[in-house]
């Protein structure tokens, strides 16, 4: 039976010794969905995405690609590792709603899921920020990991 991989022998809380480890490619692809009023869909559209704050979308892009950088600052028990590749993707849905795919790559001993989680999580949350002046009314409906591989354990949501 697997356990919780964070805790020493006293049970306390630990970075993962990952030192006996091997380096390989790494990939993982998270997702989170956000939900708009439609007042809100509407005029985004009307405005190109743009806003006075800038572009809704480009900018949740940086702030995505920023975050999964400094995740292992973030996170207090997460490797800081070094990314190679990082791309977010934006789409808006028949559902008028807005899903953001993050993925991520490393060749390193350990990572990248939280990597990824942490890029769509933080471009969700810029989204939230940059319309939350015309209604709080603003929902991030969930934000999971679709798939890794290069670790130990492949995942490949179905």
């Amino acid at each position: 039976m697997k356990d919780f991989s964070h805790l020493n022998k006293k049970l306390e809380p630990t970075i993962v010794n990952v030192s006996g480890k091997a380096v390989t490619h790494r990939k993982a692809i998270a997702k989170a969905t956000v939900e708009l009023p439609d007042h809100i869909l509407q005029k985004l559209k009307e405005g190109d995405f743009k806003t006075p704050k800038g572009s809704v979308f480009q900018t949740a892009i940086i702030a995505g690609i920023m975050a999964a950088k400094k995740t292992g600052e973030l996170i207090p028990l997460c490797h800081p590792i070094g990314l190679e590749n990082c791309e977010i993707d934006i789409e808006l849905t028949d559902n008028n709603e807005i899903e953001i795919y993050c993925t991520a790559e490393v060749e390193a001993k350990t990572g990248i899921e939280m990597e990824a989680l942490t890029g769509a999580s933080v471009a969700a949350l810029t989204i939230y920020d940059m319309c939350k002046a015309m209604s709080h009314d603003i929902t991030i409906k969930e934000i999971k990991l679709i798939e890794k591989s290069g670790g130990k354990n492949d995942f490949r949501r179905g």
